[in-house]
């Protein structure tokens, strides 16, 4: 190989290196991972059923969005299969029972969750739900929740997004993946965070506080 060659192999590498660094110089920040376990979202009439009469939810923990919380009441899921056991309520109440588990938790219990944006159960899995004080069998309600990123507006103008909008993220480390149509979900009483459930979590060695950062097209 003569000293021209070598000299253009150098140029190329060099310019490559150059445009790789002003990418990621003008990729917007990273973007925090909340791994997502199994839980449930219940309506009132359904808590009561469970709980009892009159009963109030008791915050545990709260959560990184705004007015979300982990509660000390716990639940029994049974499915054809199997049962998960001590599944956390999550509060507020919603207007409509959500059970959002992971794709090994539906083997588990031996039912078929569609994939779904939280809040789309139509049509979903059924379940039967044991609490303390009684149980419901669920019609409809059980889904594994499609991977997603809470946004505020203005983190939407900032990262070039809007609502509804489907993006694909990477991640750093050992066990880098990218992850596809990952929903963009903006409200004004959100908090910036990629939302995930434990089997991709896992796959890609990611855990609470971790980042993730979006692929531009």
């Amino acid at each position: 190989m003569d000293e021209k060659e070598v000299k253009n192999i150098v140029r190329k590498v060099l310019c490559a290196l150059n445009s790789d660094s002003n990418a990621k110089e003008n990729t917007p920040a990273g973007i925090p991972v909340g791994v997502s376990n199994h839980h449930i979202h219940l309506s009132a009439t359904d808590l009561e059923t469970l709980f009892g009469e009159g009963h109030q939810l008791k915050q545990s923990k709260r959560l990184k969005q705004p007015g979300q919380f982990a509660a000390e009441e716990v639940v029994t899921l049974v499915g054809p299969k199997g049962a998960i056991r001590n599944v956390r309520v999550l509060g507020p109440v919603r207007t409509q029972t959500q059970i959002e588990i992971s794709r090994t938790d539906s083997f588990l219990l031996g039912i078929q969750a569609p994939l779904r944006e939280s809040g789309n159960v139509h049509a979903s899995a059924s379940l039967l739900v044991a609490g303390p004080c009684g149980a419901i069998s669920l019609r409809e309600g059980g889904i594994c929740a499609a991977r997603h990123i809470h946004m505020t507006p203005d983190d939407a103008r900032r990262y070039g997004v809007c609502d509804g909008q489907k993006i694909m993220v990477e991640t750093d480390g050992e066990r880098g993946v990218v992850f596809k149509k990952v929903v963009i979900r903006v409200r004004s009483d959100f908090c910036l965070e990629f939302h995930i459930d434990t089997d991709e979590a896992n796959a890609a060695g990611l855990t609470n506080g971790s980042f993730i950062y979006m692929v531009k097209p």
